[in-house]
Formats: C-alpha cells, structure tokens, sequence
C-alpha cells in the first residue's frame, strides 16, 4: 500500500478526564513527575513500550479503560490535583521571579535558536549536551516567567538510534518519527493561517512548515523542510540531526538561520533579544542587516550596528574543528543571490566572517556570530577564557583577557532531573519551597538535617532500580544479538548491587578519553578485585556517526566487557538517552569524567549527579575547574599544559588510579557498626549542598537575563529609537575613528620599576596626540595585574583624567595609583576609542600603547 497520510486517533475521553488531551500537548509534563505517573496509570505496557509517549499512551488506551479510570477515584483524585497545579502554573497564580525582579522590562520575547533541543526522550531530535542544554533552557524560562520563544528543526528522522554489535560496532538506525505521534501542532500566523516560510538555496525555493510545542508557558517552533512543494531533495533537507556533508549543512543552518527569522516575522513575533545557542545559526544575523538594508534604506554597517545591538550569542566549542567554517568557493555557490540584497561586495561579504586556517581562508559561522553580537560568552570560567585566546585574532590590539567574551557556567534543569524520592526527602528536611529557591545556598544550608541512613536508603534503592534496568537493556540487546542471558559463571547476574558502580556516560569523542581507565590494564584489574571491595564501571554513549575515531572507543570497550578480567565489571548499555540518564545519575555511585584539558567546555553531567548525591572524579575541566572544593568530590591530574598527549594521559591515568586506591574505594567501603559509609555520606552532603545551587538552570537562566539579555534589550532599544538614530551615528563614528587610528600617539610617565606598599600612591601621566579625533572620542587608561611571566593577569583598569591641552596641541592625562594588592604587578597605559554606545570597552579592538 503508498501510504498517503499518518494520523494519530484517540478515543473519546470521558467528560471527567476531557483535560488529559491538553495536558499531553504541553510538555509541562516532562518535568512533573505526578503528570508523568498519571500517564503511566492509563496503560504502563504502552507507556513503557513508547519511551514514555504521552500521545501515543492517550491514542492507544482502550475506549473502556478510560471509562473505567473516570470511575476510579484514586485516578480521578490524581488527575484533579495535576490540572490544578498545572492551571496555577500556566495562568501565574504565583508571580514569577522574572515579574517579581524585572516587572516585564523586556519588551518582547527572547528569540532562542538552537539546531538541537533535548526536552524528552519520546522527542529525539537531540545528540548531546548542546541539546539538552537547550531543552533545560527552555524549561526553565518557562519556570521563571521569562517571555521566550525556541527556534529550531523537527527533524523527521532526528538522532540515530544506537545499536551495537557483538564487535562493538555502532550501528546507527534512524527511524522515522510520525508527527501525530508527537505533542506538536501545525503554527498559525495571527489571521490564523498555516505559517509557512521560504528560502532560496541555489537559485531554487525551498519551503518549511513551521510546528508549534508548548513548553509550559512558551513556545517552541520547529521547521520540518518535509513538504509538497519542495522537489525530493529538498523534502529530506530536514531529516537528520547532523547528517550529510558540508553543502547539507550550509544548506540546513540557512534555514535554520535565515527562515527561523523568516519564521518569527510570519507568525507576528517581535523579539526583544536574539540569542544564538552556538553558531549554527548565525545566519540570522545576515537576514536581519538584509531586511534592513532593503526595508529600511540603512547601509550594513549602519544594519550592523541594530543587529548586533540586541543580539547574544553563546559558543561552546574549545577546539578550532569543532566551530562550522566553509570554504569561500562554497559560500560563493550558496550566497551569491543574497550579497548583494546586504549591499555589500562578494569580497566584503566574505572577509566578514573570515578566519585564516591552514587549508586557506574560511568563512567561519563563529566570527559571523562574533560579529553580529554584542553579547557574547563561553559556558564556564575556563572555557571563556580559553575562547578569549581563540578569538584574540578578531581584536588584535587586545589582551585576551580583555577580548569581549564573558562566560556564564552552564547549569541544569532541577526538577527534570533530580530524582522523584530524593526530591521527596529534600521537601521534607530542607522545606517544601526548596524547588522554587534551588539557586540560593541557603535553601541548602540543612542538609545535614537528613539522616544519613535515609540518604542512604535512598539512594541505594535508586542503585537497584539502576541495576534492575541495565539488566533489563543488557538482556534485551542479548536477546538480539542471539546471545544467551547475560549471566556470570555459577549463574549469578550482570551487575553488583554492593559494589562500588563508578559511571561514565557521554558522547564518545576523543578528546573525552573513555578509555584512560584501561591505561594500565594490570593496574586496573587489581583496582576491581580488590577483595571485600568490589568496583564496577558502567559505560554509556553514543559516538557521531563519522566519527570513526570515537565508534573505535566504543569497540575498544566493548571488547574489554568480553574480557574475563572485566566480565560482569566493566559493562556497556546502547542506546544512550535522556531515560538512561536519568537512571545513570541518580543510581550510580561515582561520576567520573575523563576530558583533556581544556578540551570540556562546561559538561554538565557531573551537575546532574550531584544533585543527586552522587561525588565526581573528573578532570579540573570546564564546571568541575569551579564546583571542586576538595571535600565534595575527587580531582584528577594537575591544572598545567604537559610536553606531548602520552604524558599528559600517564600523568592523568596515575592520578586517576591513585586516587581510586587511596581515597574513593576505602572511603566508599568504609563501613560503621550501623553499616553505613558515613564519610562517604558526608561527601555525597558536600556535594549536594555545594553542586545544587551553584550550577542549577535556574542561577544560570537568571545570569543570562541579568548579565546578558537586560543589557542587549536596552542598548537594542537605545539603538532603534528616532528611526536608528544612534545606529547611524555609531556607524559613522566607527568609521572616522577607524580611518584616523593610525595618528593617535601616546607616551607615558611612571616608574618603571620599584617597590610600594599596598595604598601607597604613584602618579601616572600620559601625552597624547590624537590626529583627528576629539578627546570625546578616546579614553585614556592605566592597565594592570598580577605579572604572570609578562602578561597580565587578572587586570583591572584606572582612567586617567585630562588635565592640559599644551601648546604642541598634545593632551596630559594624569591619575595617582594605589594599588590595592600586593605581589608582582606589571602596568601599562593606552589610548582607546571611546563612545557611550559602545556594548564593552573593547568593542572595536584598537588601542595604541604607551612604549617603555
């Protein structure tokens, strides 16, 4: 049969249970474990069967069943108490902590666009931890009242899903997602029209659906490219999370970019911020200077100036490789349609985002988002000062540490992933509004108020139920495979529940080291047959499907589960998703996290575990370089570069097993007459009261709307007013102050070497001559720090003030130091272009220094 159409069909709800269908279609759901149970309650096989599917749990339960359960009231009493607390949510009983702190300054919404978006497990249009980020993102602006819309794909296909050999290959199988199946609804634009868009790819029209998900109070918007009126080729544009070649991912950011802007303007949606999660979508940037330059007669640099105004944008790639950049002879063949709608020359549109690499210039989509914002960080203190060194060559006058990247460490999503019965014991010790105060340290001031042995009790019962369903996926895969019932010699089963279960769960990359633990293979083996202490290592993970590299640590390691050594200690579970997840943080024992450093953005794994009690031992890479104070967990290796890769990994699998031998096994098996291993319960408090708060979604959504999104929409406002007044003033200036840079001169007077005491003053004097320019134009400043080996470290700025004009025309600036710290200090003057419009002091990367 040619199938023509899917649709999904439900039955009739009784009157009582009318509700159920709204509820499903808003993925509140995913992160209220109540709604979930009460989806669970109408059929478990189905529920079970679908990962979890509320739709599809809905469409298949029999017409009598949901008779039957409108007759039960403990059903009934369950659904009364979800709908109540849902309608108190969606209609903001409660003022939210946005209204309560910022009484709605934005004055639209928070245009979020992101290529991935991991919200549930039943919608695998994720890969990793950029999704996920996204998904928790989302979640908690709904949480906080934040006015916020997601942009992004629904890939038909989505992510692959993992299936792995006897040999440990990986296996990607994609299946096709059936849109009826999904929470999603057809987005209509405000006459009520299906909203579609277009984009033109190579001289050809390429349209996009646009559908609607609801996520709590806002809404996500999902492009499909799977319509009647685009050719095959076009039709399967959109299928796969990351699939195809550079030309299918020029092609897919396009739309991603260009029609998500498209996509907001067809359905009436005037943002306040446009924030770029990574640059895959900096497209948009583009298509904002062209709607401005055809509709509003500005020039690009003038475009420029409104676009970047309000516009943030987040990286959260450490390596050069890892940042999307294409050959211009490909740029050549996507764009040579649209240069000229920016007004611009194909040479000025290829040298905006140009990057020089070794195989020739590229136009890299990082330098565009760069280019095109003026808010802009990495997701963790290292990982901003590592992309300050990255991106130096964009303002080469500058010290990295002062190139404009700020950082904002990522967080987590609490109550998506904390445990339902640890969420239960912290309501009853630490109060039942911690959830709504999870940011604050002082909700988390209590928690030794919790017994250690209901701690305990509580997590070992998620230890088993971890077992229990690692079991059931190691069968299950035996079952396909051929292979007997995964049992170990005398009969017993995969699996310890006494043991000491270390967890190491990521996507497989090489730079992550999956297999640093197997370094010394002797030296492990005895680690895990340490008698009366026994130790197991749960793997999970998924590698890119061209990652031929990191499928080779998956093989590795399944080999090693083969061995007799490792044989029921070292297992490895396919099919990583955000179920297993949540299984694997909430049950293992340890979180381990293996990166080279500083190759590990943020990671947040390690945030998850420990919001459920659960130590790391991780590397001192991305978050851990922050949330490790040396009693809530375990730290690997030393904080240096070292000579060459070998040495660097001996040094860090030594480490790792010293403190394996020395600290974590005695520590874990440390048992008191009670039987409990307090001194490990006290770590897994530490890391509870320490890890929570610092590193929750809820501090990081506030840090963005604070430290990032407040200041864009205001300076957007600023920018915009009187008909892009200060747009057009700000681009002209930029210009002149350009053209005349190379006039400016300074010279400084100070000692250039001494001694002071901290307080006692020196006086600073600079000469400055200026060309052209006016002292509005420039501000004249001292730079100093701490001297690490000649650079600067942690700088700090003092203005000098103008004191003269002298006959020569030069200017005399003056101040007097007192430094307020003491050890080495080195200091330098400069001279820099000044406007009180600029978004960072540094913005435009000029500044003349003063010679010794």
């Amino acid at each position: 049969m040619k199938i023509l159409g899917r649709m999904a069909v439900f039955p009739m709800l009784p009157e009582r249970l009318a509700r159920l269908n709204a509820l499903a279609y808003n993925l509140w759901w995913t992160w209220n474990p109540q709604a979930q149970a009460l989806f669970r309650a109408i059929d478990q096989r189905v529920w079970e069967a679908t990962n979890h599917n509320a739709i599809r749990t809905l469409s298949e339960a029999p017409q009598e069943r949901l008779q039957t359960l409108a007759q039960d009231a403990d059903f009934i009493a369950a659904y009364d108490a979800i709908m109540a607390a849902f309608d108190a949510y969606m209609a903001g009983h409660a003022q939210t902590w946005y209204e309560q702190a910022h009484d709605h300054a934005l004055p639209g919404p928070i245009a979020y666009f992101s290529a991935e978006f991991g919200l549930h497990e039943s919608l695998p249009i994720y890969s990793g931890g950029l999704g996920i980020l996204a998904g928790d993102h989302n979640k908690e602006a709904s949480d906080l009242g934040l006015p916020f819309v997601g942009v992004g794909f629904l890939y038909p296909q989505g992510y692959f899903r993992q299936r792995i050999t006897r040999t440990g290959e990986q296996e990607a199988i994609y299946d096709r997602l059936n849109f009826a199946d999904l929470p999603a609804e057809v987005a209509r634009d405000p006459q009520g029209n299906e909203a579609k868009i277009s984009v033109e790819l190579n001289g050809r029209r390429v349209w996009a659906r646009i559908w609607k998900f609801q996520i709590g109070r806002n809404p996500l918007f999902l492009m499909d490219t799977d319509v009647e009126e685009n050719d095959p080729n076009d039709r399967v544009l959109s299928a796969r999370l990351y699939g195809g070649d550079h030309d299918m991912r020029i092609m897919q950011e396009v739309v991603l970019g260009i029609g998500g802007v498209r996509a907001l303007r067809a359905l009436g949606i005037t943002p306040s911020v446009w924030h770029m999660n990574e640059g895959h979508a900096a497209f948009l940037g583009l298509e904002r200077i062209r709607e401005l330059v055809e509709e509003q007669g500005l020039s690009f640099a003038q475009a420029r100036e409104i676009v970047a105004s309000n516009s943030v944008f987040t990286t959260h790639t450490p390596v050069p490789a890892g940042n999307d950049a294409f050959a211009f002879d490909r740029m050549e063949r996507h764009f040579a349609h649209y240069w000229p709608r920016l007004g611009i020359s194909k040479d000025e549109f290829l040298n905006f985002a140009r990057q020089d690499q070794a195989g020739g210039p590229r136009f890299s989509m990082t330098v565009l988002a760069l280019k095109t914002s003026s808010k802009r960080n990495g997701v963790s203190a290292l990982h901003g000062a590592v992309s300050r060194g990255m991106w130096q060559f964009l303002w080469p006058e500058l010290d990295p540490d002062q190139v404009p990247i700020t950082s904002i460490t990522n967080g987590v999503h609490t109550p998506t992933w904390v445990a339902p019965s640890l969420a239960d014991l912290y309501t009853t010790y630490l109060g039942a509004g911690w959830m709504e105060h999870v940011d604050d340290p002082a909700t988390w001031a209590n928690i030794d108020a919790i017994p250690d042995d209901e701690l305990w009790a509580a997590h070992h019962q998620l230890k088993h139920d971890l077992i229990a369903y690692a079991r059931q996926r190691i069968r299950q895969r035996d079952e396909r495979l051929g292979e007997g019932a995964s049992l170990l010699p005398g009969g017993r089963e995969l699996l310890n529940p006494d043991a000491l279960t270390i967890g190491f769960a990521r996507r497989f990359a090489t730079y992550k080291r999956a297999t640093l633990l197997f370094r010394d293979r002797e030296r492990l083996v005895r680690l895990l047959n340490i008698a009366g202490k026994p130790v197991q290592i749960i793997f999970a993970g998924k590698a890119h499907p061209a990652d031929e590299p990191g499928k080779a640590l998956i093989r590795q390691i399944e080999h090693f589960t083969r061995e007799p050594d490792f044989a029921g200690k070292v297992v490895l579970l396919e099919e990583y998703d955000m179920d297993m997840a949540r299984h694997l943080v909430a049950g293992c024992d340890l979180w381990l996290n293996t990166p080279i450093r500083p190759h590990e953005a943020s990671g947040t794994s390690g945030q998850k575990a420990s919001l459920n009690g659960l130590p790391n031992c991780s590397i001192m890479d991305g978050w851990w370089a922050e949330g490790f104070n040396g009693h809530n967990g375990w730290a690997i290796g030393e904080e240096h570069d070292y000579a060459s890769a070998d040495i660097q990994n001996d040094a860090d699998a030594d480490s790792l097993y010293t403190v394996l031998e020395r600290q974590i096994i005695p520590t874990f098996f440390d048992r008191a007459p009670d039987s409990l291993p307090h001194a490990w319960i006290k770590i897994m408090k530490e890391a509870i009261r320490t890890v929570a708060p610092q590193f929750s979604m809820r501090r990081m959504v506030k840090d963005y709307v604070e430290d990032l999104y407040l200041p864009a929409a205001q300076l957007g406002q600023a920018i915009a007013a009187d008909h892009y007044a200060l747009a057009r003033e700000l681009a002209a200036w930029k210009e002149h102050v350009r053209a005349a840079w190379p006039d400016v001169q300074i010279e400084a007077q100070g000692p250039h070497d001494g001694q002071l005491a901290v307080h006692e003053a020196m006086e600073i004097s600079a000469t400055v001559r200026l060309g052209s320019l006016t002292p509005q134009d420039i501000a004249v400043e001292m730079v100093w720090g701490n001297d690490d080996n000649g650079r600067v470290a942690n700088p700090a700025v003092q203005a000098l003030e103008l004191r003269e004009t002298l006959a020569d025309g030069r200017l005399r600036y003056h101040t007097r130091f007192a430094p307020c710290r003491n050890g080495a200090l080195i200091y330098g003057v400069r001279v820099r272009p000044n406007h009180p419009a600029l978004p960072d002091p540094n913005e435009l990367g000029l500044a003349t220094w003063a010679e010794q």
